[in-house]
């Protein structure tokens, strides 16, 4: 018996191993904790090594930092799995559907689904996407879901990621440390592979090539150099896909196709997985200033002569505001419930909800619709009396730039301490990647869990770390 927590725990339950973590319980059991304190310098050795790290903008001492890695896998089992999967499928085909449709006939918004409001003022919505169809109609090619637990049975999608969704290089990594670390686990264990993402991104993405395209389409990622957080990830995604990682200046318009430098000369690109923000793709539509991207391309996507991944314009489905409409668009474009519920949330743009948001700062999470990594957000109940003021002011400057939620009780899974077990905070990132007629998604995902007891805050960027995620075989 394990003592009880207030919060869910995914090994322990209610005091007893729950299923999923009975044979890794009975091997953790005969483990010496200085053997597992070793592993878990080696796992950081390793991952120095490797060169698995990020950079924290705004900040001093912004140099590249490692993102902890636990030891103790998180653990679903194959039914747990299925529901997951079903409603994450669900959830980004529905996405597309959304898509196309506030870019072409807006049927949505004729049907007063969602406010014409919210895609008009909203600055992650293109008018240069209008009256588009990206080739096979995929917006989303690759998508990140994050996703709480507070029970059983009780699954939240947190927020959507359909613009550029990171993490993947680390669910990979994780992966292959505890390979490494601990094979008699996996011999003893049987879980579910991870590993063939690169190949199946790779075919995915080649899935959605344009059909001007001749023979194997040319795929590349496009970076904006080694001074992003996440080049790292970069990097390795394109090596492990074995294509080429290119920069814009690597690329330009020859005869209204996109085409990358080589020692022959330059050569046609059918593909690009962009990591670089739509601000910055081309500063002859967008950003006059930017050197990250190139100029024409927007010219060439819309004549039909390369697929970008993702989609520009795609922001718009990460809109917390959007999010809050996300049950109804499912609904609307599937004809289905949700098989994975939303956390209630509240939008500060309404007026008597902004009175009630300003009034409950202490219970709730207030975050900016378009804020991601763990910036700009207010956790009520850890915040201190000086703190809710200024976000109080802030939010009734511009209220429609924040939504509110109610302070979940997330689920924990333990982490390894010099003291033994100890339960933390966690999420989970799956990946899903989307080609015409086809959602794959990888079974597992990246688990976020947040370090510091009592935490609710899982970003790298905020002190959280990572852990392998396993899906059992059925």
């Amino acid at each position: 018996m394990h003592e009880k927590s207030p919060h869910f725990s995914e090994m322990f339950g209610d005091g007893l191993v729950r299923t999923p973590y009975q044979s890794y319980d009975e091997w953790i059991a005969t483990q010496e904790p200085e053997r597992l304190a070793r592993k878990s310098q080696e796992a950081e050795a390793f991952f120095r090594r490797t060169g698995i790290t990020f950079n924290v903008y705004g900040q001093d001492d912004a140099e590249e930092r490692l993102i902890p890695f636990d030891l103790v896998p998180r653990i679903l089992s194959s039914t747990e799995w299925s529901k997951l999967s079903r409603g994450i499928e669900q959830r980004v085909r529905a996405i597309n559907a959304f898509l196309h449709d506030i870019y072409n006939r807006q049927e949505i918004l004729r049907a007063g689904v969602v406010p014409i409001k919210l895609i008009a003022e909203n600055d992650a919505f293109l008018p240069q996407m209008m009256d588009f169809t990206p080739a096979g109609g995929v917006y989303t090619h690759i998508v990140g879901t994050d996703i709480v637990r507070t029970g059983e049975d009780d699954f939240f999608v947190l927020e959507d990621n359909a613009r550029t969704p990171s993490g993947v290089s680390y669910m990979l990594e994780n992966r292959e440390t505890m390979l490494q670390m601990f094979p008699e686990l996996f011999s003893k264990i049987k879980v579910q592979r991870v590993s063939d993402y690169p190949k199946d991104l790779r075919l995915s993405l080649e899935a959605s090539a344009t059909q001007s395209c001749d023979g194997r389409p040319c795929v590349v990622v496009l970076t904006p150099g080694i001074h992003n957080s996440a080049y790292y990830e970069h990097s390795f995604l394109a090596d492990q896909m074995g294509v080429e990682l290119v920069e814009g200046h690597d690329l330009r318009v020859v005869d209204g196709h996109i085409a990358m430098r080589t020692t022959r000369g330059y050569k046609v690109i059918d593909v690009i997985y962009r990591r670089v923000d739509d601000e910055f793709l081309d500063p002859l539509t967008f950003n006059p200033t930017s050197m990250l991207g190139v100029p024409g391309i927007m010219d060439v996507y819309r004549a039909g002569n390369v697929t970008i991944a993702n989609a520009p314009g795609t922001g718009v489905a990460d809109d917390k505001a959007i999010y809050s409409y996300m049950p109804d668009i499912i609904e609307f474009y599937t004809g289905e419930k949700a098989i994975l519920k939303n956390v209630e949330t509240f939008r500060c743009s309404e007026p008597d909800t902004l009175k009630y948001v300003l009034g409950n700062l202490k219970k709730l999470v207030v975050k900016e619709v378009h804020g991601s990594g763990g910036y700009g957000m207010l956790v009520g109940p850890a915040a201190t009396k000086d703190e809710c003021v200024d976000f109080a002011k802030k939010l009734a400057a511009n209220p429609a730039n924040y939504i509110a939620q109610p302070t979940l009780s997330l689920s924990t899974v333990p982490i390894f301490t010099e003291a033994g077990l100890a339960p933390r905070h966690v999420d989970l990132r799956p990946f899903a990647l989307v080609s015409p007629g086809a959602v794959e998604i990888v079974p597992g995902g990246l688990t976020r869990v947040a370090l510091q007891e009592g935490s609710l805050v899982v970003n790298s960027s905020q002190g959280g770390g990572t852990k392998d995620t396993w899906v059992l075989e059925g």
